[in-house]
């Protein structure tokens, strides 16, 4: 089987084997945002066209691909739900010389009732459950970053927060951007950020205190960037812990992101446990092997 993650910026696939396992894999920066209107059959053939000339005739696609701005919508599956009911709500895409599936997206609701949704991070959960467990929680960094709570082998519920398109926005559109020069993680900056997220006066407070400590010769315009991150990273973890204060956190994405989390976790008073990388290629493989092909 082809499994295949394609967000809106990047385009992963999967060549597996009958035990879930990697034989070879592809990326490139082909998200769905690169994509013309129609334009889909073609990019996934520029991409695996070798794998399905080889025989593979099974492909599941998760991601934003699946979204109305994608290639086909496949609708929102609501929490709480496991690898059976996702296998089992797969929407068929049509597609020259092969199957080809999505993976549904989640739906769910926080404690106000405002909705919330999530596209691929469903299928890395899924792929991170046999270490996880039948209970606990999860943190998947990113843009949109995802805190999901599992319960009897599930995703029962989760909720999202802005914090990495909100970095992207504050650094390059205020004020705040115009004293940060560019240069590699500064960790005692990120820490000292993370820290003062627990003080008193709340983040759009704390947030001005970038452009002050600055001002004031406080902070360097080559940390200024880091303190931002772990200000916006140490206020999300501080929201999504409370009420667990001595919970192990599960995080799934990108290494160098999950180490800051990570950092972020612990100075929170929480554990910190980094997941498989390619979680989402052993959630494909999962999945695909409870769907139905024919």
């Amino acid at each position: 089987m082809i499994g295949v993650d394609w967000g809106t910026s990047s385009f992963r696939a999967f060549r597996l084997g009958g035990d879930g396992g990697i034989l070879d894999r592809r990326a490139s920066s082909r998200g769905i945002l690169h994509i013309e209107p129609g334009g889909f059959a073609d990019a996934l053939n520029a991409e695996i066209g070798g794998w399905l000339a080889d025989g593979e005739s099974r492909v599941l696609l998760c991601g934003m691909v699946g979204s109305r701005q994608g290639w086909q919508e496949a609708p929102y599956l609501p929490c709480p739900a496991g690898a059976p009911d996702l296998a089992g709500a797969l929407a068929d895409v049509a597609f020259a010389g092969a199957r080809l599936k999505l993976v549904p997206g989640l739906s769910d609701a926080d404690a106000a009732g405002i909705p919330e949704v999530m596209r691929g991070e469903e299928t890395q959960l899924i792929g991170a459950l046999p270490a996880i467990g039948r209970d606990g929680v999860a943190c998947l960094p990113g843009s949109h970053c995802k805190w999901a709570r599992i319960a009897d082998g599930r995703i029962a519920g989760y909720t999202t927060h802005l914090t990495g398109e909100a970095y992207a926005a504050l650094r390059g559109h205020t004020i705040l951007g115009r004293m940060m020069r560019d240069g590699p993680t500064e960790l005692a900056a990120f820490d000292q950020g993370a820290a003062r997220s627990a003080d008193a006066g709340g983040l759009l407070h704390h947030l001005f205190g970038v452009r002050t400590l600055g001002l004031f010769g406080r902070l360097a315009e080559i940390e200024a960037a880091s303190y931002l991150s772990g200000l916006l990273i140490g206020h999300e973890v501080r929201a999504a812990l409370a009420g667990s204060p001595d919970a192990e956190i599960h995080l799934i994405g990108a290494p160098k992101l999950c180490a800051l989390y990570a950092r972020a976790v612990g100075a929170a008073g929480c554990r910190a446990i980094r997941q498989d990388a390619d979680a989402a290629a052993r959630g494909l493989a999962l999945i695909g092997g409870l769907a139905q092909w024919n």
